[in-house]
C-alpha cells in the first residue's frame, strides 16, 4: 500500500461505540495529526520532493515514448504506461501536499503508486518472452514457447495483485483491529506470491542464460546481436522490483502503529519504492529492447484482421464438415442395420428346417436335392 492512506487508526471504534479519534482543526495545507479522524496521510507530505520525482518520471516517460517510436516496438506501450502512472502519481501527490484534506488526491496517489510497478513487471515478462522467441533456435525455454511465456507470467502477476488488493480492502480504517490485521497479512501474502512468481521467472531466465552461453561456445549463436546486455538489464529490473517488495512487506510486518516507523516516514517510500522504480525504468531505457531485438522476427507472428477472419471461417467450416460427417456416419449405420436384419431373416427363411415345415426342399450349393 502507498504512503497516502485513509486514516489508518482513525475510524476504529471500541466495544462501547466510542470513537477512538477526534477531528482535528487543519493547519497549513490542511495538515492534521496522523491519528485524527480527518487525516489521509501518515506523515506530512512534502511538495518539493514530489515535484522533483514527478519531473524525473516525466523525463523517463518521454524517453520511452521516443524510443518506442524510433525502434517501432508497439508493445512498449506497457512500460510507457508504467512510467506515466508513476508520473501522474507524484503530480497528484504534489497537489495533495498543499491540499491534504482532499481525499481524492490521497486516494489517486495511493492507487497509481501501487499499480504502476505492475506495468513494469509485465514489461519484463514480455521482453524476456521475445528474447526466447528471437535468440533460441527452438524458441522455447523449459518446453515453454516464447508466445506462451508472457501470457502465463502476466496473468500470474495479475493474480498476485488481486490478492494484494483484497488485503488492502480488508485493512480499511473502519474495520475492526482483527480484520485490519488479517487484511495486512493477506496483503503481505500477495506480495510474497508476486515474489514467488518472480523467482520462478528468474529460474527460466537462468536457463535461457545457460542455453545461450552454450550456443555461443559451440559457435551456434542464432543471432548476431548481443543478448547479454539486455538480459543483465532485466536482472537489474527484477532486483529493483524485489527491493520494493521487501520494503512493502517490512512496512506492514510490524503493523501500522507508531512503534513501527516505516509507514510514518515519507523518506522510506521515496528511497525504497520510487527510487528502485526510477532505476528500473532507466535501465529499460538505456538498454532498450529495440537495440537488441531487431527485425520482423523479433516480434511474435501476428495475423491481420482479414487473416484472422479467414482462419475463423476455416475453423467454422471444418467444424461444420466434421459434424456433417458424423451425422452421415450415424445415418449410414442406421440404414445398414435393417438391411442386415432383413438379409438374416431372408436366409433364415430358406433354411432346411423352414423348407421342411413349408413342404419344400432345401437347396445345397445352388442345386436341388435328389430323392
Amino acid at each position: 500500500m502507498a504512503s497516502a492512506t485513509t486514516n489508518q487508526t482513525a475510524s476504529a471504534t471500541s466495544s462501547t461505540s466510542t470513537p477512538s479519534c477526534t477531528t482535528a482543526v487543519p493547519g497549513k495545507y490542511g495538515n492534521v495529526p496522523f491519528d485524527a479522524c480527518n487525516s489521509y496521510y501518515n506523515f506530512d507530505p512534502q511538495f518539493a520532493p514530489a515535484v522533483a520525482v514527478a519531473v524525473i518520471f516525466g523525463i523517463l516517460t518521454i524517453a520511452h515514448l521516443v524510443l518506442a517510436i524510433v525502434f517501432k516496438k508497439s508493445y512498449c506501450w506497457v512500460i510507457i504506461m508504467g512510467a506515466t502512472w508513476e508520473l501522474v502519481a507524484f503530480i497528484v501527490h504534489a497537489l495533495g501536499s498543499h491540499d491534504q484534506q482532499n481525499i481524492g488526491y490521497a486516494t489517486a496517489h495511493q492507487l497509481l503508486y501501487l499499480l504502476a510497478p505492475l506495468w513494469i513487471n509485465a514489461f519484463v515478462y514480455m521482453t524476456f518472452a521475445r528474447m526466447v522467441h528471437y535468440f533460441l533456435p527452438d524458441r522455447t525455454v523449459w518446453r515453454i514457447r516464447g508466445e506462451s511465456l508472457a501470457k502465463y507470467f502476466v496473468w500470474a502477476d495479475v493474480a498476485s495483485f488481486i490478492v494484494q488488493a483484497v488485503g488492502g480492502l480488508m485493512a480499511t480504517p473502519s474495520a475492526s483491529a482483527d480484520i485490519i490485521q488479517t487484511g495486512i497479512n493477506v496483503y503481505m501474502g500477495g506480495m510474497g506470491l508476486q515474489e514467488a512468481f518472480i523467482l520462478c521467472f528468474l529460474g527460466l531466465m537462468i536457463m535461457f542464460h545457460r542455453q545461450s552461453l552454450a550456443l555461443d561456445a559451440a559457435g551456434m549463436a542464432h543471432r548476431q546481436y548481443n543478448w547479454r546486455a539486455l538480459l543483465y538489464a532485466l536482472y537489474g529490473v527484477l532486483v529493483a522490483i524485489t527491493v520494493r517488495i521487501i520494503y512493502r512487506i517490512c512496512e506492514f510486518a510490524g503493523g501500522v502503529k507508531p512503534s513501527n516507523p516505516i509507514p510514518f516516514h515519507e523518506e522510506y517510500s521515496y528511497s525504497l519504492d520510487a527510487f528502485p522504480m526510477m532505476v528500473a525504468i532507466l535501465l529499460l531505457a538505456v538498454f532498450h529492447p529495440g537495440r537488441f531485438l531487431v527485425g520482423p522476427e523479433s516480434e511474435f507472428p501476428k495475423m491481420s484482421r482479414k487473416e484472422k477472419k479467414a482462419a475463423k471461417k476455416e475453423r467454422r467450416a471444418a467444424k461444420k464438415a466434421m459434424k456433417q460427417t458424423k451425422v452421415e456416419a450415424q445415418s449410414t449405420d442406421g440404414l445398414q442395420q435393417p438391411e442386415c436384419e432383413e438379409e438374416y431373416h431372408r436366409r433364415d427363411d430358406y433354411s432346411p428346417a423352414r423348407l421342411e415345415e413349408a413342404g419344400g426342399e432345401p437347396q445345397i450349393m445352388g442345386t436341388r436335392q435328389q430323392a
